[in-house]
């Protein structure tokens, strides 16, 4: 007599059921979110000039958004109660493991890194207004004053890192063809930098600032378009089980989604209505900026969601 043990009804393995929700997305979304603010915002305060009040205060957003992404996470998680062990080792062939550490780094970096761009003025009402905790704000105001230009590229790089981990985590897992791709990292690092700039970009920043950031969003949408393409080749000229993942985007379930939302609506609308901002000197809107945040978002939920049909 033999006996057969099946896994097949496994939520947590079989390939035809959803192991990842809408919490895993979001959470992709605002890290690559936070990300581009970090790097991008590391890359305003090396700029000569004064700065707009908004891009004094906006490095505090990577925090926050990192923040929300996380709570996104926490309530994916099957055990919710052992979060912590994340923090209890370090495996250099995670990318959870890294993960984990590197979300670690982004509060330190990018809060001090913002207390040193603010005004003096701007500094001290925001540690009266923190009460007692106003002499630890003033501590680490003085401790990120003395050490501005160090601080500023390890915020940098840990934008870079967090960036690129947002993707990592995607290809680590090979058992689901389309996220194979060594590609998903600078994919998501270099959306991350575009949505970052869109984001910025809904603030009342100066002229010269939103200009700035609109030139280098451009930049970001063209590379990102290049990335996309190689991505698709590369999938198309593999294995039968990465052009049968290819055909998810390229004629399959996921196509109109796709290139309707990704590529039209988040990439050549934004690219083409700040090109004619930019050639006819127009008055920047915030149309383009909420496009890009609409195409960020919408390649996380479609490259999850296919990646697990």
């Amino acid at each position: 007599m033999f006996e057969i043990d099946s896994s097949r009804h496994s939520h947590l393995v079989d390939p035809h059921l959803h192991v990842w929700g809408w919490e895993v997305p979001v959470y992709l979304f605002l890290g690559g979110l936070a990300a581009g603010v970090m790097v991008l915002s590391s890359l305003l305060l090396a700029r000569e000039g004064e700065r707009s009040r908004a891009a004094r205060w906006l490095p505090f957003a990577a925090p926050v958004l990192v923040s929300a992404g996380m709570l996104a996470l926490f309530l994916d998680l099957e055990h919710k109660g052992f979060v912590w062990r994340f923090y209890l080792a370090f495996r250099w062939t995670s990318p959870m493991s890294w993960g984990a550490w590197i979300l670690l780094l982004v509060y330190p970096f990018s809060l001090l890194v913002a207390l040193a761009g603010l005004l003096d003025a701007e500094a001290e009402a925001l540690a009266v207004r923190l009460g007692k905790a106003g002499s630890l704000v003033r501590r680490a105001r003085a401790f990120a004053l003395a050490r501005r230009e160090p601080l500023r590229w390890a915020n940098l790089a840990t934008g870079i890192g967090l960036g690129l981990y947002t993707g990592v985590l995607l290809s680590a897992l090979g058992a689901r063809a389309l996220w194979g791709s060594a590609l998903l990292g600078p994919l998501f690092l270099v959306s991350g930098l575009s949505t970052g700039a869109a984001f910025l970009m809904l603030f009342r920043l100066a002229e010269g600032e939103r200009r700035l950031l609109a030139r280098w969003d451009l930049a970001a949408i063209a590379v990102e378009v290049a990335v996309i393409l190689l991505f698709l080749v590369g999938l198309s000229t593999g294995s039968a089980e990465s052009r049968a993942a290819a055909q998810l985007l390229l004629g399959g379930r996921y196509t109109a989604e796709f290139w309707t939302l990704v590529v039209v609506v988040g990439l050549a609308l934004p690219a083409v209505l700040a090109a004619l901002e930019h050639r006819l000197h127009l008055k920047l809107t915030l149309v383009a900026p909420a496009l890009v945040l609409l195409g960020g978002l919408s390649l996380r939920f479609i490259l999850v969601a296919a990646g697990q049909a």
